[in-house]
């Protein structure tokens, strides 16, 4: 495992969660820096995506990253009876 260099700030955490929120389809990672309104490390946001995705805030996959987090509790009692295929 990489050592890790710098650490994301509140700030730019917020600002990575705020695009993502709002994007309407998946992003790829490039499309995502793009977005942001100040440059990021390519290791900060890979930092920052991995730790929303195990929080499951995001998915991140190869056609890019796409924000799943619903905060609603009746999604929520659909999703733990619901069967996976």
């Amino acid at each position: 495992m990489s050592q890790i260099i710098h650490y994301p700030s509140l700030k730019t955490m917020l600002m990575v969660e705020k695009i993502l929120k709002n994007a309407d389809t998946m992003l790829s990672r490039e499309e995502l820096k793009r977005r942001l309104p100040n440059k990021i490390m390519h290791q900060t946001l890979n930092l920052i995506l991995k730790y929303m995705e195990n929080r499951g805030l995001i998915m991140d996959s190869h056609r890019g990253i796409l924000w799943i987090y619903n905060p609603s509790p009746k999604m929520r009692k659909a999703i733990e009876k619901g069967r996976e295929f």
